[in-house]
């Protein structure tokens, strides 16, 4: 018998939010394993926040969105936040009930200054690193350093001319004006993003489309492929050079790494400005 479609709305829902979550699904072992790690960085948090005032989001959940963003490949924290709220697998892993409200995306703005402050998410990456270590996850036998850039999340409109010069738009559209960049040239030293100025016009290699970038550099642990350590700096050849032995050394402190170590390099293939267009 054909079954009929209710269009009357339940004032009143009741499920236990576990049932729904696979007992195998993936998220369950990050969440056990996320909870122990942030449990031990409670001295810091308590630092980091005021005793007084109004009760603020629990930091706990903010940093387990953020690896949400990143294992789910969420481009932005609007996205990530607008998921959350529809998302059940997504609420139970950041501790929200299902009819809790969900905080503004800019609550990840006003947090993020005082978790690089206090080093809170760095912490919690490191707490991690040495857990696998523990485990025998990490070796201390080889390591690879690696230099790549990563694609801003900016438009190419926002490269304006730093002194506010340039062509006017091409329409009357004021919310998403077309800008024809061609013949004109264009450098981050005349140049800058008004949406992300700490991006760089660059591209990877010649012949490569120059893209707003940033630079990414990530140690990689070699028997294993885990990543130790990783650092965003500006899209240079010069900063990743810089960048690499100090990744080494600190790898080499946290894990207490004895003896000579190993390394292998990439050839830096980035770098190269972005010109005319």
């Amino acid at each position: 018998m054909r079954g009929q479609r209710n269009d009357q709305t339940s004032m009143l829902v009741v499920f236990n939010v576990e049932e729904r979550i696979p007992q195998d699904h993936p998220l369950r072992k990050i969440k056990v394993q996320m909870d122990t790690r942030l449990k031990d960085l409670s001295p810091k948090f308590e630092k980091a926040y005021s005793s007084e005032g109004r009760p603020s989001i629990p930091p706990e959940s903010l940093l387990k969105a953020l690896l949400l963003q990143v294992l789910y490949s969420i481009c932005s924290e609007r996205q990530l936040v607008e998921q959350i709220n529809w998302n059940v697998l997504f609420r139970w892993f950041v501790d929200l009930e299902p009819d809790d409200p969900v905080w503004d995306a800019t609550t990840f703005t006003k947090n993020r200054n005082r978790f690089a402050q206090e080093g809170l998410v760095q912490a919690f990456f490191d707490g991690i690193v040495k857990e696998a270590s523990q485990q025998g996850l990490v070796s201390g036998d080889h390591f690879t350093v690696d230099n790549t850039l990563i694609e801003a999340y900016a438009s190419m409109k926002s490269f304006k001319p730093r002194d506010g010069s340039g062509r006017p738009p091409d329409d009357d559209d004021p919310g998403n004006p077309t800008v024809n960049f061609r013949g004109e040239k264009r450098g981050n030293k005349t140049h800058v993003s008004t949406s992300d100025p700490e991006s760089m016009l660059m591209r990877k290699a010649k012949g490569k489309e120059a893209k707003l970038s940033h630079g990414t550099s990530v140690l990689m642990e070699n028997r294993h492929g885990l990543c130790v350590a990783v650092e965003v700096h500006e899209p240079t050849p010069s900063a990743s050079v810089r960048t690499a032995p100090k990744l080494l050394s600190k790898t080499r402190k946290l894990l207490e790494l004895k003896g000579r170590l190993t390394i292998g390099a990439c050839r830096i293939v980035g770098g190269n400005e972005g010109g005319q267009t």
